[in-house]
């Protein structure tokens, strides 16, 4: 395993200390878990083909192996990845985190 560069370490201090300076209550808050979810890929089949669905069958989507897939968290896109392997498991490499869009309402003049 590769030594941090100094990058990484100043990056991870001034996380800690960041965490440190919250209030307990939010630092409680980090250690809540939730469900994470990283969907290959989905497509809507008709019933009578879904009831016939046995060992072997091939459900083909329409997305290609190559494409990015979504990590999502309450129905909402954080990051964008690709799908590695890592030992026998699957993993995600995050290549994009996702800002949330901003909602703006327009000021009405009194």
């Amino acid at each position: 395993m590769a030594a941090a560069s100094p990058t990484e370490n100043a990056n991870d201090e001034s996380f800690e200390q960041g965490l440190a300076s919250l209030p307990s209550y939010a630092r409680s808050l980090l250690k809540v878990k939730v469900s994470v979810c990283v969907t290959i890929a989905s497509t809507t089949q008709p019933i009578g083909n879904i009831v016939n669905f046995g060992p072997g069958a091939v459900i083909q989507f329409n997305k290609s192996c190559e494409d990015t897939l979504s990590l999502e968290v309450a129905d909402q896109v954080i990051a964008l990845g690709e799908a590695v392997k890592i030992g026998e498991s699957y993993g995600l490499k995050v290549t994009e985190v996702v800002m949330p869009q901003e909602r703006f309402t327009p000021v009405r003049k009194p």
